[in-house]
C-alpha cells in the first residue's frame, strides 16, 4: 500500500512540474540512506542527472511564471509531464524509503504497470493544470501566472517529499491539489459572469 502511494505522490507531483520529483529522488537516493533507488532507476542519483534535472529544473520555474510562454512550456510539457511521472511511479513504487521497505513486492510480475499508473496520474494532473492556466490568466490579464506557478511548485515540492517520508499524508495533499483546481475553476467563472454582468449594463 505504501509503494501504490509514494508512486502516486511522485507521479502527481510530477504533473505539476516534471523536474521536481526526479531531482527530489535523485538527491534522496544519493545522500539519504534510508532510500535506496533500484537498480535499474539508479541513473537518477547520477551526479550529471542531477545537474541536468536542476538546469531544467530553473528553465520551466522561470517559463512557467510569464504568461503566454507558461502556455506554450505547457503544450511542451504535454509529452514530458508523463513520461517523468511514470519514471518517478516506477521508481517510488519500487524504492525502499523510510516506510517502505519491501520494495516492489506489490508490481515485481508486470514491470511496466507502474509507469503506466504514473503516466496516467501525471497526464490528468497536467491536464488540469493546463486547462486552468490560459483561463487564469485572461481572467487576470496575466496576474496570476506567477502566482499559481509558484503554488504549483511548492506542492510539487509538498507531494515528493511526503511521498518519500509520510506516504498516507499523501491522499490529504493529493486531495488539495484537486481542491485547488476546483477553486481556481469556480473563481474564474464568477469572474466571467460579474464581467458579463457589467458589459450588459
Amino acid at each position: 500500500m505504501f509503494e501504490v502511494l509514494t508512486g502516486a505522490g511522485l507521479a502527481v507531483a510530477a504533473g505539476l512540474n516534471a523536474y521536481i520529483p526526479l531531482l527530489v529522488l535523485g538527491l534522496a537516493g544519493r545522500f539519504l540512506d534510508f532510500v535506496d533507488l533500484p537498480a535499474q532507476w539508479q541513473w537518477l542519483s547520477n551526479p550529471w542527472v542531477l545537474v541536468i534535472l536542476g538546469v531544467l529544473l530553473v528553465i520551466e520555474i522561470v517559463a512557467d511564471k510569464i504568461p503566454v510562454v507558461d502556455s506554450i512550456n505547457d503544450w511542451i510539457q504535454l509529452f514530458v509531464r508523463p513520461v517523468a511521472g511514470g519514471i518517478a511511479f516506477g521508481t517510488g513504487s519500487s524504492s525502499g524509503t523510510a516506510v517502505v521497505t519491501d520494495p516492489a513486492q506489490f508490481f515485481t510480475s508486470n514491470a511496466w504497470v507502474p509507469i503506466a499508473i504514473g503516466i496516467l496520474l501525471a497526464l490528468a494532473t497536467h491536464i488540469g493544470k493546463a486547462v486552468s492556466r490560459p483561463a487564469l490568466n485572461v481572467a487576470t490579464v496575466g496576474a496570476a501566472a506567477p502566482v499559481v506557478s509558484t503554488a504549483e511548485d511548492f506542492g510539487s515540492v509538498l507531494l515528493s517529499v511526503l511521498a518519500l517520508l509520510l506516504p498516507v499524508l499523501v491522499i490529504v495533499a493529493i486531495g488539495g491539489v484537486i481542491v485547488g483546481f476546483v477553486l481556481l475553476f469556480r473563481r474564474f467563472r464568477r469572474g466571467l459572469r460579474g464581467d458579463e454582468v457589467e458589459l450588459s449594463t
